[in-house]
C-alpha cells in the first residue's frame, strides 16, 4: 500500500505544480471541472449501482441450462449446486465490488467521518438493499437511490467539498480501506447465504425449474 500512497502523493505534487503554472482563472476552472467530473462519476455509478443491486437475482447466468440429467432427484441436486455457485459465490463477489466502489466514492465526498464509519454506513446501505430486494424489488430500488443521493446532497452543502487539499487527503486515506474491508466481504456472503437458503428451501419443495 505504501507504493500506492507514494503514487498518489506524486500525482498530487504534479497537479499542484500544474496549477501553479496556470493563470488563476484557468486553475480555478480546472478545479471546478474536476469536482464536477467527480459528482458526475458518482451519479453515473449510483445509477448503475442501484439498478443492479436492487435486483433479487443480480446475475442471470442461468447455469441450470447445463443441467442435463434426466432423473428428477439428480436434476434437483445439480440445480441446487449450480444455484449455490451462481448466487452464493459469484453474486456476493459482485455485490462486494460494488460496495467497495461505493465506499471509495463517499470517502471522496466526505471529510468528517472515519474510514471505519464510512464502511459501516456503506455496509448498512448495501445490506438493507439486498434484504428488501427479497421482499419487494421496487422498495429496494428506492432505498438504493435514496441513501446514496442523500449523501451526495449533504456533501454538496459542505463548504469544504471544493477544497483541493481535502480531496487529496481523502484519496490518501483510501489504501487504508483495504486493510479493514475483509470482514465486510464475509458479512455480505453471510447475508446472501441466509437469504438464498430460505429461497433454496422453498425451491426444493416447489415445482419451479
Amino acid at each position: 500500500m505504501q507504493e500506492v500512497t507514494n503514487l498518489i502523493l506524486e500525482i498530487e505534487n504534479i497537479y499542484i505544480l500544474l496549477l501553479s503554472k496556470l493563470p488563476t482563472m484557468f486553475a480555478e476552472f480546472l478545479n471546478f471541472f474536476l469536482l464536477v467530473l467527480l459528482i458526475v462519476l458518482y451519479s453515473i455509478f449510483i445509477w448503475h449501482f442501484y439498478r443492479l443491486l436492487s435486483k433479487k437475482d443480480i446475475l442471470q447466468l442461468n447455469l441450470n441450462q447445463y443441467n442435463k440429467y434426466q432423473d428428477a432427484f439428480l436434476v434437483k441436486i445439480v440445480a441446487g449446486f449450480l444455484y449455490l455457485i451462481e448466487y452464493i459465490l459469484i453474486s456476493p463477489l459482485l455485490i462486494f465490488a460494488g460496495f467497495v466502489c461505493f465506499t471509495i466514492l463517499i470517502i471522496l465526498m466526505n471529510e468528517s467521518l472515519s474510514i471505519a464509519s464510512l464502511l459501516l454506513i456503506s455496509a448498512t446501505i448495501v445490506a438493507s438493499i439486498r434484504i428488501t430486494a427479497y421482499y419487494k424489488e421496487d422498495l429496494s430500488r428506492e432505498i438504493a437511490k435514496f441513501f446514496p443521493f442523500t449523501l451526495l446532497g449533504i456533501s454538496l452543502i459542505n463548504p469544504n467539498l471544493f477544497d483541493l487539499n481535502r480531496i487529496f487527503a481523502q484519496i490518501l486515506s483510501i489504501p487504508s480501506l483495504f486493510n479493514q474491508v475483509g470482514n465486510y466481504l464475509l458479512f455480505i456472503i453471510f447475508i446472501e447465504i441466509i437469504l438464498r437458503f430460505f429461497r433454496f428451501i422453498f425451491y426444493l419443495f416447489s415445482d419451479e425449474k
